[in-house]
């Protein structure tokens, strides 16, 4: 069972996280364990002061060094354990990543805030990662995304391996493979007029409506997205 711990000083925002969805039901089935770890409870004055002003001046604060060496100390329980560290900083987080996360029994994940963390903490972090070339006010969310993405493809999360798209290409080559989906209705018409949008646009293509197979895939293959 992969066990995800996290750091942060905001822990309420996982909350409902925690309730809702296939995040859930995958903890009740034992299948996944996830930790909310408040770096406060690893503070040794009584304001649980976590963070200070940059030494050489600077603007806002820095989170300490300390009380994440002691979270991480205390959490980290498994042999095949990984450290990561959200920065923007950090190696840009994507589907083979997430595939090399599965291979742990252990993720314990930082979330950054503030103006950034004292450099030190790197000596004891294994990978620095970064969601995109954004930077938001701390590292909850991002954590979420992580938590998401490599739960899916543990087996027995989100039901039958068809479920995942292209399981074996995707491990090959570290990509998701996404094409237009549509549902019902076969003909849909807005009564407002839309910009950009041609009539023809609102009908499900004929070949995914005509039951045959190969073509489908055919057109699946060829309208398919490729991420890296």
């Amino acid at each position: 069972m992969l066990q995800f711990d996290i750091i942060t000083i905001f822990p309420d925002i996982f909350t409902d996280f925690l309730k809702e969805s296939l995040v859930k039901k995958a903890q009740e089935k034992k299948l996944l364990k996830i930790k909310i770890h408040n770096l406060r409870d690893f503070t040794k004055d009584k304001h649980k002061k976590v963070d200070d002003k940059p030494f050489g001046g600077g603007r806002g604060m820095i989170m300490m060094v300390e009380p994440i060496y002691k979270a991480i100390k205390k959490i980290k329980k498994h042999k095949k354990s990984w450290v990561v560290l959200l920065s923007p900083r950090g190696k840009k987080y994507n589907q083979k990543t997430a595939y090399n996360f599965t291979k742990f029994n252990q993720i314990i994940i930082i979330c950054g805030r503030y103006e950034g963390i004292d450099e030190r903490v790197l000596k004891f972090v294994d990978e620095v990662i970064s969601i995109g070339d954004f930077v938001l006010m701390g590292g909850e969310i991002p954590a979420m995304a992580i938590i998401e993405s490599v739960s899916r493809l543990i087996p027995q999360v989100i039901g039958k391996s068809e479920n995942l798209i292209s399981e074996r290409l995707e491990k090959k080559q570290g990509i998701f493979i996404e094409y237009p989906q549509y549902t019902r209705p076969p003909k849909f018409y807005p009564k407002e007029k839309i910009r950009r949008a041609r009539p023809t646009t609102w009908l499900v293509p004929k070949v995914l409506l005509s039951g045959d197979h190969k073509k489908i895939e055919e057109w699946r293959r060829k309208n398919q997205k490729f991420i890296k």
